[in-house]
């Protein structure tokens, strides 16, 4: 009896390292180029996160981890945000003016278009797209902005990190999520590559009513 369960425990184990590995080739392999069963990759990551995190930690970069699964995940999820018709975008305040005069409520910053940083031209082209941008100071916020603003669509801009957390956190919600990762992290003086932005506007080019 302890037999067959001590060899089922073997072929259990040996299943899921073959599988998460397959997943995280696929999910590198997505940084370049299309790749097959996309979604379904994306499922076996997020199974498997938390001891494949600690494996990246111990021996490579967890950022590394979170930038093959967000680019995993837009590859899955291509299809599905091009068919959404009420869209907003989830930024991060580390991109903002240091000096910046707006102030914060329960759905974020609440921008001034004072023209210290690139949220004024953001809300504009992004409000031609047909989206309303929502300046995040945490993740946290994303739950109130959902309840308050019925969306299908959501587009975050932030590191890689925090693009997968996200779209784990709302897997299985009534919304699509689609990622564009910034240039560099951290906690201010982060910036996005604008002409990325603009390109993924136009990928998804619609005019839903806000």
């Amino acid at each position: 009896m302890y037999n067959i369960i001590g060899q089922a425990l073997f072929i259990s184990m040996l299943a899921s390292f073959i599988l998460s590995g397959m997943a995280l080739l696929v999910s590198r392999w997505s940084l370049t180029r299309s790749v097959y069963l996309a979604g379904f990759f994306a499922d076996v990551l997020d199974f498997f996160y938390l001891p494949l995190r600690q494996i990246f930690l111990k021996f490579s970069d967890t950022r590394v981890l979170d930038k093959w699964m967000a680019s995993l995940k837009n590859r899955a999820h291509k299809s599905a945000f091009a068919k959404t018709k009420k869209r907003i975008v989830l930024a991060p305040h580390c991109m903002r003016s240091l000096d910046c005069p707006a102030h914060s409520t329960q759905t974020g910053i609440q921008c001034k278009s004072c023209g210290k940083c690139v949220f004024t031209q953001l809300k504009k082209d992004a409000e031609k797209y047909g989206y309303k941008v929502f300046i995040l100071t945490g993740s946290s916020y994303v739950k109130n902005i959902l309840k308050m603003e019925a969306s299908d669509g959501v587009l975050l801009i932030a590191c890689d990190y925090e693009i997968n957390k996200v779209m784990r956190a709302l897997k299985g919600k009534k919304v699509t999520t689609y990622g564009i990762p910034m240039e560099n992290d951290g906690c201010f003086g982060t910036v996005v590559d604008y002409q990325k932005v603009l390109e993924v506007f136009e990928d998804f080019k619609s005019f839903p009513s806000l």
